[in-house]
């Protein structure tokens, strides 16, 4: 039987690991790309209830969901209609360090948690790429992360996640339930009320989505 060392192997929490300065530096991409890909709320397949995130993408590749199409991936904004941004190079630069994956991201998820915003218990599994980890960054208030296992239900631990803190699920840990069970408000002052009211958490994910090429022989 697998023990629950397995399943979360390769699992690691990077506390602090972008400075105040870096996250600034990471919401201002955010902020610079609303214009032309703005926050929108998505929905739930079949019923069409909205998320209690509102999320918009960057890189080559965005992930939605909504009532018609369901989740999957998409090259250009829903509402507007424009092309994802670029990933910001510092997100390009920790995928390099901590994916140990041979090719690059294709998507990073911005998801907005309001102070009553919540994300339940689900696995990423909706890539080609399942083999490649999925890294993610917190910027703003601090979050309950809950880790589950292979199967809906059963053991799970939590833990608090602070501004500027990286998660990394790779290796068996990529098939684990995980959700976020709470914002605590007020606990950082990085998220401005002008561009987003009511502060909150901003989460950026990174994954792969296609399967690398094989390289041609020489």
């Amino acid at each position: 039987m697998t023990n629950r060392d397995e399943m979360i192997a390769g699992f690691r929490v990077l506390p602090g690991y972008f400075d105040r300065e870096a996250q600034a530096q990471l919401l201002a991409h955010v902020r610079n790309v609303q214009a032309m890909t703005p926050f929108w709320r998505p929905t739930m397949p079949r019923t069409g209830k909205p998320l209690s995130v509102k999320m918009t993408n960057f890189g080559s590749l965005g992930w939605m969901t909504d009532k018609a199409g369901g989740y999957r991936y998409v090259t250009h904004h829903p509402e507007t209609g424009a092309p994802w941004q670029v990933i910001p190079e510092p997100l390009m630069a920790l995928w390099e360090a901590h994916a140990d994956y041979p090719a690059v991201p294709e998507a990073c998820l911005v998801n907005w948690y309001a102070p009553d915003s919540r994300m339940g218990m689900h696995v990423d599994w909706d890539e080609a790429a399942t083999d490649a980890a999925v890294i993610s960054v917190s910027l703003g208030d601090k979050a309950r992360f809950r880790l589950g296992n292979h199967t809906r239900g059963g053991t799970t631990q939590s833990m608090i996640l602070s501004s500027g803190d990286v998660v990394v699920l790779g290796g068996a840990s990529r098939r684990c339930y995980h959700g976020v069970d709470r914002i605590y408000p007020g606990t950082s002052t990085l998220l401005d009320e002008t561009s987003f009211p009511g502060g909150g958490r901003i989460n950026l994910t990174l994954r792969r989505v296609t399967i690398p090429s094989a390289p041609k022989p020489c």
